[in-house]
């Protein structure tokens, strides 16, 4: 089937996309929107993760569960939040670290574009929800479709920094070949489990690090539109 997605990526997933999970969520999305369920991000910014990041540009990933399920929050990218929204919590203590570990100041926006745009994949494990309904979707198919992203850019890339997150995300870890890529576990950042050992883990530092030693560039983690291109 036709997909709307930037073309690396297209053309990376294509056998996906004929599979049985795929056609699933397809059929059930078009199933709720039918009956006037209200589906979050919007229909053209369900794949912004891949777009805002090419696959043959994917440095490091980011991975979320759950897109927002409140009104104008989500637009595709794990934990990011438009310009203009207030960071939810668990953003704002990826801040919070983000200031201790490499001593940028609390960003004014909590729109994660600009990282993505260096090559961070923010991708969450379900790419759509139901209108104030948590994991309304997480069962759909997506999950499926998602692990094979990441078995797809553990198989055919090296390198990558996985920063993975929370009991979930560390699950995922199953599917990535360790002898090719790095992966940095820590706790959730949410206010339940952030100082459980998400504080303190230095993630976007050691990152850093390993990108460089790879002779990579290190990304920018400034959202100050002052600072993101220095």
């Amino acid at each position: 089937m036709d997909v709307k997605m930037e073309a690396s990526w297209k053309e990376a997933l294509k056998p996906v996309f004929s599979k049985p999970f795929f056609l699933q969520v397809v059929t059930h999305l078009k199933t709720e929107r039918a009956t006037g369920a209200t589906i979050y991000p919007p229909g053209q910014l369900i794949f912004n993760a891949f777009d805002q990041t090419p696959f043959d540009q994917v440095k490091v990933v980011i991975l979320g569960q759950d897109p927002y399920h409140g009104p104008g929050q989500a637009h595709g990218l794990s934990f990011s939040v438009p310009d203009g929204v207030p960071p939810p919590p668990s953003l704002g203590n990826i801040f919070k670290e983000l200031q201790k570990d490499v001593g940028i100041p609390i960003p004014k926006t909590g729109n994660l574009t600009p990282w993505a745009k260096q090559g961070v994949l923010l991708l969450n494990a379900a790419l759509t929800v139901r209108a104030n309904e948590p994991a309304s979707h997480a069962k759909i198919g997506w999950m499926e479709f998602t692990d094979q992203v990441i078995r797809t850019l553990s198989e055919q890339k090296k390198g990558i920094v996985f920063l993975l997150w929370g009991r979930f995300a560390g699950d995922k870890q199953v599917l990535i070949d360790e002898t090719k890529h790095y992966v940095l576990k820590a706790a959730h950042p949410s206010p339940f489990s952030a100082d459980k050992g998400f504080f303190g883990c230095k993630h976007f530092s050691r990152t850093n690090d390993i990108l460089v030693k790879q002779g990579l560039d290190p990304i920018n983690w400034s959202l100050d539109s002052t600072n993101a291109a220095s």
